[in-house]
């Protein structure tokens, strides 16, 4: 039977191949493109990529591979020579997402599901843990999209790789606000920064300090700050014009970060407020407040 042609605009098959160290969640990963409509395989061997890869005309799904130190026949520099042929040679759009995690968090991620890591069996997890460093090293400095999962929740991996693959039908630009406090450090997955210390401090009035910027009293003590006005006519002033040229490029997700001493107070206010003047514009957003459950000390 003979195929149907494709529209002469269709895009063509997408196939990702999600990667990184073990304990840093790329079943999670996975499990996420697969709510994203994709067909996921999970370790499959190098030796197969290519046939599976060019399996695209027979697919109507785009698929998700997973491929790690577990891997029969792993190798990071073939995978990489597998991926560069299938750029040239196939008609398929193949990306690498690369899962990383800081040591001290693999560490305890491994104690606590009592798992074992899969190149621990005659070392310790540590000494494990930078062997495989080493042996994924060239697949991190070329991965197309590198994820730290440190700090990461599930629900925050999942709505990043839902921007970055989401159908291209049903995809705009969605703007992700978060506040954060920069003594517990940046946001890893920020695409704009924006201090807000030079703000006058809610911390260093006693009845406030216990309160957030979610509270009426500290929004009211932040508003009386002549600097606040300034700051959010000049932000949203850069915004307005950036928001449209960043979708018109492409891109899916912007992450913007705004960050006070501890992420209790002023950050968490100027994002609530940016939060009603993305609204007042129209444009998708989503918004957390990363440290604002933080004790304070």
């Amino acid at each position: 039977m003979p195929k149907t042609p494709k529209p002469e605009n269709a895009p063509l098959p997408r196939v990702v191949v999600v990667t990184g160290v073990s304990g840093a969640g790329k079943s999670s990963a996975l499990r996420a493109l697969e709510d994203l409509h994709f067909e996921t395989v999970d370790n499959l061997p190098l030796a197969l990529l290519r046939a599976v890869a060019r399996s695209g005309d027979q697919r109507r799904s785009p698929l998700a591979v997973g491929i790690d130190v577990r891997t029969r026949d792993f190798d990071a520099p073939r995978l990489l020579a597998t991926i560069a042929e299938l750029r040239r040679t196939a008609a398929l759009t193949i990306s690498i997402v690369f899962l990383d995690c800081d040591n001290d968090v693999l560490s305890r991620r491994f104690t606590e599901s009592r798992r074992p890591h899969p190149l621990a069996e005659d070392m310790p997890v540590t000494a494990a843990i930078e062997m495989e460093r080493r042996l994924l090293g060239p697949l991190r400095d070329q991965a197309d999209l590198l994820l730290d999962t440190s700090r990461l929740a599930p629900g925050e991996l999942r709505r990043i790789l839902a921007g970055q693959f989401a159908s291209t039908a049903s995809r705009t630009l969605k703007v992700f606000l978060t506040s954060f406090g920069f003594r517990n450090g940046l946001p890893r997955d920020a695409d704009l920064v924006f201090d807000v210390r030079f703000l006058k401090n809610p911390h260093y009035e006693p009845e406030l300090r216990p309160q957030t910027g979610l509270d009426a009293a500290v929004g009211e003590y932040i508003e009386r700050d002549p600097a606040l006005a300034q700051f959010i006519g000049h932000l949203t002033q850069l915004l307005d014009p950036l928001l449209p040229l960043y979708e018109a490029e492409g891109k899916s997700y912007l992450t913007i970060a705004i960050g006070c001493t501890g992420g209790q107070h002023r950050s968490v206010y100027v994002v609530e407020r940016l939060k009603k003047w993305l609204a007042s514009r129209g444009v998708s957003f989503d918004a957390s407040h990363r440290d604002v459950h933080l004790a304070k000390t």
